[in-house]
């Protein structure tokens, strides 16, 4: 993760390319993966929605940490996680970022910052919350940052969280992914004013709406929200929209689109955007940017590989697995305030 800022060089958007496509690969093949029997359960993709990811983090600092959905992989690899172990996480590996025990919907690696994806809708929203809290009572230059859908806008904890960021002016940004599918049902069926932005209103919170398929953007915006927090100038709701080219999970029939609408969506997603954005600057051919996609193809043949030859995790490793560690000790702490 870098120092914040708020210029992108050509450098730092070559490396945008190679986070996003990577993402993207990674996420296809772990489609791929489930269906060959590697990797049990659900898998939700995020295909069309890395921008998000990579932009958002890469305005990141070390110390700052993120919490997560059911629509992870994309925010751990953005984050700095390894395809391998990531790949092994989702496939019940002991090598697994969470030695196994987490799977698609809990992957986490509290070194990289990531404490946390989360299959409930709208509960890494809280979590988060929290997390800034912790960073004021200690006075530390740190923040929290939450990924969620549009959807999780529709819950308690959103609310609940926002008010609460408000009320105590908390370190925190919120990042609202609207691809405009709460799961299966459209925007305008389950919001009467579809304007996401506006919910920070009526707490006092910044809201802006951006271009999710717009890395710079994401980045220039995400920078932004993430120095005022840090110097404790207010927390921010950022509505990123963008657009789902796969269904809410590996297996949805989609009948609330047509493979039309997919298709039409295809010409705006964020690699094809950011692709023609780079050989417009010069930036790099296309001969160089097609090196670039199989070389990630080429990696996430090597996390394929890797989860495939590792051991599963001894059951017991569950009941390790499943203590907050020091509770007694971090009571004490918080009840001496």
């Amino acid at each position: 993760m870098s120092e914040t800022t708020s210029a992108v060089n050509g450098e730092q958007l070559l490396e945008f390319f190679d986070q996003m496509v990577l993402i993207r690969e990674f996420d296809l093949q772990a489609v791929r993966s489930r269906h060959q029997g590697l990797i049990p359960g659900f898998i939700h993709a995020s295909q069309g929605q890395e921008a998000i990811a990579v932009g958002v983090c890469a305005a990141l600092s070390d110390g700052d940490v993120i919490t997560s959905n059911h629509r992870g992989h994309a925010h751990h690899l953005a984050l700095g996680g390894r395809p391998d172990t990531t790949m092994a996480e989702l496939a019940g590996r002991a090598t697994g970022t969470c030695r196994g025990c987490g799977g698609s919907l809990h992957v986490a690696d509290k070194n990289l910052g990531n404490i946390g994806a989360n299959g409930i809708v709208g509960a890494g929203i809280p979590i988060a919350v929290g997390a800034a809290l912790s960073f004021a009572m200690r006075d530390e230059r740190r923040v929290a940052l939450s990924f969620f859908g549009d959807g999780a806008t529709n819950q308690g904890t959103f609310h609940e969280s926002l008010n609460m960021a408000a009320l105590w002016n908390l370190p925190v940004v919120f990042i609202c992914e609207n691809n405009h599918y709460a799961e299966g049902t459209a925007q305008h069926r389950h919001m009467p004013n579809t304007d996401i932005a506006l919910r920070a209103a009526p707490f006092g919170i910044t809201a802006r709406s951006i271009d999710g398929n717009d890395v710079e953007a994401v980045f220039e915006a995400a920078s932004t929200a993430i120095g005022q927090a840090r110097d404790r100038q207010g927390p921010t709701l950022i509505v990123a929209n963008t657009d789902r080219l796969c269904g809410a999970y590996e297996g949805d029939p989609q009948f609330y689109r047509t493979k039309d609408d997919i298709t039409g969506l295809e010409p705006n997603e964020p690699i094809v955007r950011l692709r023609a954005v780079l050989v417009s600057r010069g930036l790099a051919d296309d001969a160089e940017l097609d090196r670039r996609v199989k070389a990630a193809r080429t990696e996430i043949e090597g996390a394929v590989e890797f989860a495939q030859q590792s051991e599963y995790p001894d059951p017991a490793a569950g009941l390790q697995l499943t203590y907050v560690d020091d509770l007694e000790g971090a009571l004490v702490e918080v009840q001496g305030r």
